[in-house]
């Protein structure tokens, strides 16, 4: 880092500090994974001078031979990864994803029918917090705790009552995979949009882990990180028939000129994730989530639906006296980085929710295996216990810190 330590010596010593921050901990955030040397060196490639208003040889700036032929690339390789019929790479994340999908098929005030934040949905999904529930009605649906599956006779009275335009399937927060032929059918009885989030569970759909909600949606949306481990950003995939529809509602609709060293970055990882060794590590990531869950759940932690099939499970810490807020902070003190969460019927509020939500995405990346599972538990179980015992969190701090400097992020 030596220009940036040249120009601003402050935010040198941050980025270095935040260097170390990583080194010695264990990210167990949901949403979040590390990515690889060829994708940061993208991400801080000459592209970033570039502003490409348009779309691949129809650009409104000239100088865009080199930065068509990314973005080409980058659609083809999304299109082949996951078999869909049309990729729009240029959305700057998974929230303007969402974003230019209510652009493209809704006007304001239509109704959607989605799962509630408090249930495990997204902000973008219609939840009153975001502009989606100012501006549309949204009506919304919830997952059984036990069985970890929507009611589907309640589902489709929800949707021949509200009659919506469009229907949002996936989550942000939820530990099981969805029916989505289920949400199919429900959207053809009412002549409804099918937009599938597969955000979190992207990488575990390109890894062959978990069934593609491609076939059965109008459009799915996405994240390029989390999962997938690829770089900050967002994709739209969809059928050919509303192709125009998505592009148009991407630029101009809601945003300008892409970000192209973003594009190369997600050329990359498309490229990454179509290999037989990011296979593996899809696989891996459901297993030690798995492995992590056992343990927990043995001892004496309720888990929502009692464990996972994908790479997030949430904690019940309504029976600790502590709230996820209090335990999240004192799990980072100890090395161990999560995010406190709501969980279904919580009746506290978001801010310090009854829960928290653990993922094995980054860790896995690092090559941690379900052997290693074991221990994590035990930590985190032990900080859970004692959140207040400073002395346990510094000695955790230390072992997870031995652990971690074993097992480099990349």
């Amino acid at each position: 880092m030596n220009n940036i330590r040249n120009t601003d010596p402050t935010i040198a010593l941050l980025l270095r500090a935040e260097d170390h921050r990583q080194r010695d901990t264990f990210c167990l955030i949901a949403s979040e994974n590390h990515v690889s040397p060829a994708i940061r060196e993208a991400m801080s490639s000459r592209l970033t001078n570039r502003y490409s208003e348009g779309y691949p040889g129809a650009r409104f700036y000239e100088g865009q031979a080199v930065v068509d032929q990314i973005e080409a690339l980058a659609i083809s390789r999304a299109k082949s990864l996951f078999g869909a019929d049309h990729a729009n790479v240029q959305p700057y994340s998974g929230s303007p994803a969402n974003l230019a999908v209510y652009a493209a098929f809704l006007k304001p005030g239509d109704k959607i029918l989605s799962m509630d934040l408090a249930a495990g949905g997204h902000l973008t999904h219609g939840a009153q917090a975001s502009v989606t529930g100012k501006w549309f009605q949204a009506i919304h649906y919830s997952a059984d705790s036990v069985t970890g599956q929507v009611d589907a006779v309640e589902l489709e009275r929800l949707a021949l009552e509200h009659r919506p335009k469009m229907i949002f399937a996936g989550f942000s927060a939820w530990p099981r995979q969805l029916d989505w032929s289920l949400f199919r059918k429900v959207a053809d009885l009412v002549g409804a949009r099918l937009v599938i989030d597969m955000a979190h569970f992207a990488g575990l759909v390109a890894g062959g882990v978990v069934e593609s909600p491609v076939p059965f949606a109008d459009v799915v949306t996405t994240t390029t990180h989390k999962t997938l481990r690829g770089p900050r950003g967002g994709m739209i995939l969809c059928r050919q028939e509303w192709a125009k529809s998505i592009d148009r509602a991407v630029f101009p609709g809601t945003q300008g000129g892409p970000h192209n060293q973003v594009t190369a970055a997600k050329a990359i990882c498309f490229l990454e994730a179509s290999t037989p060794e990011f296979a593996l590590y899809a696989h891996s990531v459901l297993d030690n989530a798995k492995a992590l869950a056992k343990p927990l759940s043995q001892r004496g932690l309720p888990l929502v639906t009692g464990g996972t099939d994908n790479h997030l499970m949430l904690v019940d810490l309504c029976k600790t006296g502590f709230h996820g807020k209090e335990i999240a902070q004192a799990l980072d003190r100890a090395g161990l980085v999560c995010n406190a969460n709501k969980i279904p019927h919580d009746t506290r509020p978001a801010a310090t929710p009854s829960g928290i939500r653990l993922g094995t995405a980054a860790v896995t990346t690092r090559g941690l295996t379900s052997v290693h599972m074991e221990r994590l538990a035990g930590w985190i179980v032990s900080v859970i216990e004692r959140p207040d015992d400073q002395k346990l969190l510094r000695r955790v701090a230390g072992e997870v810190r031995d652990l971690a400097r074993q097992f480099p992020a990349p």
